[in-house]
């Protein structure tokens, strides 16, 4: 099943299976659930068709997208539900709403009697006499109530658009033969519903496609595969480097979400921005580059490309500070504020660190300086008082923030020297700092910097850390050499389990040697693991707090790349609560007003 959604409350309902999508309505029930009496008689089936599509086509229309996506001249809009349609030969009424009919119409309405009342007003500026309640004040009165009603009756029409859910389905064709479309209108809940519905249906048609047919297997205990039945889908390839010419290695990735939400967004639009995806990479001894792509539509694309003076290593988004952090690091009047906006911080080859302003495409570098020794950054992250880069001599190094709220690059940093091995990862934990050092993990405290503890993370000495991912009370560990993970508690530091992933990965490459864990990644309860094989294997974790071992046979991808995974980024909008209230959503969703018989809607997608 590609995807299945059942709605319950309403008697007009729709069913999304397979591919194809089915409209129907079911027999009225009483409170307690059971068929009513009259309903069984006559006997017939529970739920009535109305009409079924395949999904691929189905299309979704946005005000504003009409003219590009259907033939107005043969198009019938209905209301679902409605008794009466509207004909096709009436063209001049066949045009699409810009909101629900009756609101529309109310608002011609408004506009006609403003024309006459502004008519009238002319007419009484003529008046030679002084008279009562006929007078230009009062005419000027009428006008500016009449434009405030339009204004309010315009935000109506823009609140139901929120809720308004346009289908355009595939009709039989007319007596000569053409083709009609038939446009589907749904009233949802509220706005969140109707994104959430609109992305389900086009994760159903991406799911549909060859490479997801099946795109992962399960692993049996008998040497045995079997497709899930719920699994990620995969959505688009993409080149990450524009420069053609130029044989770039990846080096890091880093999401920035969306800040401003007049950058790929509409308030009536069935899909969120999901922000940008900065990708860094170069070749090694010469220079880097970056590129920025946007997740804001169906296909990402590159929107900025710019060069840095080397190879680029890793990455870090840091957020705007909170307000309780900005009231607690509050600065004197005459003292300038503390920076607003979020950053994004590259660590390079040639040991710089550059910090670059992250509001939306804006690529502004706030500020740059050098490592101790211009040793090489082979990681950074960040606390709410300091930034961490972990360098290649094994050296620590965090600078503090400043009175403007950047790193204080102009003071002496703080270098705390772990052992001659690389650090190759650290985890920021509330009161701590995890650092690795070789096969040697080294606690330090959030605060005073101080090391409080380390502890053997490896058997061997040549498996160094690499990465390191927090889940629950429990540290998820990768290793430079052989294909295991382990799993540590993050109080008592004890080892609490060790998956072999070699396990999973031979069911996709059967005859491979083992290989070895490249990135990690948690996300919605599953524990990404990427290997230099190219495969992507998903492992289940326990949501809730507490210790996160896995117990499930996890999945393998199908769909592999030609080198290692080199890293997981999760992109996900943080817009979606505040674009979509208005201020008369904030204390319930705002749906259809009522409608009248003609346009009455009996049914809601969710």
């Amino acid at each position: 099943e590609a995807a299945s959604d059942l709605t319950q409350q309403a008697f007009p309902s729709y069913l999304l299976v397979n591919h194809v999508m089915t409209f129907f309505f079911r027999r009225p029930m009483n409170n307690r659930g059971q068929l009513e009496i009259s309903s069984l008689v006559p006997l017939g089936p529970k739920y009535i068709v109305k009409w079924n599509s395949a999904l691929p086509q189905i299309q979704v229309v946005e005000v504003g997208q009409e003219s590009c996506t259907h033939d107005k001249d043969n198009l019938v809009i209905q209301n679902v539900g409605s008794k009466k349609h509207l004909p096709t030969s009436q063209s001049s009424h066949n045009r699409v709403y810009l909101g629900p009919p009756r609101l529309f119409q109310e608002l011609q309405d408004l506009q006609k009697d403003l024309a006459v009342v502004q008519q009238i007003t002319l007419l009484i500026s003529t008046l030679h006499g002084t008279y009562q309640n006929l007078n230009m004040t009062v005419a000027q009165d009428w006008c500016l109530a009449l434009q405030r009603l339009m204004r309010v009756k315009e935000e109506e029409i823009h609140s139901a658009n929120k809720c308004r859910l346009r289908l355009l389905l595939p009709g039989k064709p007319d007596k000569s033969g053409r083709p009609i479309s038939v446009m589907v209108v749904f009233i949802t809940p509220n706005p969140l519903s109707k994104i959430s519905w609109v992305n389900r249906l086009h994760l159903a048609k991406i799911a549909l496609r060859e490479e997801n047919q099946p795109g992962w297997l399960c692993p049996e205990e008998d040497k045995k595969s079997k497709a899930p039945f719920w699994c990620p889908i995969l959505v688009c390839c993409l080149t990450a480097f524009s420069s053609k010419a130029l044989d770039l290695q990846l080096g890091a990735a880093v999401h920035s979400p969306v800040h401003s939400s007049l950058l790929g967004f509409s308030a009536i639009s069935t899909s969120l921005p999901q922000g940008y995806l900065w990708v860094g990479g170069g070749q090694e001894g010469a220079g880097g580059q970056v590129e920025i792509f946007s997740l804001n539509r169906a296909v990402p694309r590159t929107v900025k490309s710019f060069p840095v003076a080397s190879q680029v290593l890793c990455m870090e988004y840091i957020p705007e500070r909170s307000e309780q952090e900005k009231v607690e690091d509050s600065q004197p009047a005459a003292e300038p504020p503390l920076l607003p906006q979020p950053t994004i911080c590259l660590g390079l080859q040639d040991g710089s660190i550059l910090v670059y302003g992250s509001v939306d495409t804006g690529t502004q570098c706030l500020l740059t300086c050098k490592s101790p020794g211009l040793q090489p950054v082979l990681c950074l992250k960040h606390s709410p008082d300091f930034i961490f880069a972990g360098l290649q001599n094994g050296t620590v190094v965090a600078y503090s923030r400043n009175s403007g709220g950047l790193w204080d690059v102009a003071a002496e940093p703080t270098c705390l020297a772990l052992g001659p091995a690389p650090v190759r990862t650290l985890l920021t934990l509330e009161d701590a700092v995890w650092a690795s050092c070789g096969n040697q993990v080294t606690v330090l405290d959030a605060a005073t910097l101080k090391a409080q503890q380390s502890f053997e993370a490896h058997p061997e000495e040549e498996a160094s850390v690499t990465h390191m991912i927090k889940a629950g009370s429990g540290v998820w560990m990768a290793f430079s050499s052989g294909s295991s993970i382990r799993l540590f508690h993050t109080e008592t530091l004890e080892h609490l389990q060790e998956i072999n992933v070699a396990t999973r990965t031979t069911f996709a490459l059967p005859g491979q040697k083992n290989g070895r864990v490249t990135s990690l990644l948690i996300c919605q309860g599953l524990l990404w693991v990427g290997t230099d094989q190219g495969i992507v294997v998903l492992l289940p974790v326990p949501r809730l707090e507490g210790i996160p071992k896995i117990t499930g046979k996890g999945m393998v991808s199908l769909n592999g790349h030609g080198g290692p995974v080199e890293f997981l980024a999760v992109a996900l909008s943080t817009l979606a609560p505040d674009i979509l209230k208005s201020d008369k959503e904030e204390e319930e969703p705002v749906a259809d007003p009522a409608p009248t018989e003609d346009e009455k809607p009996d049914s809601r997608a969710s």
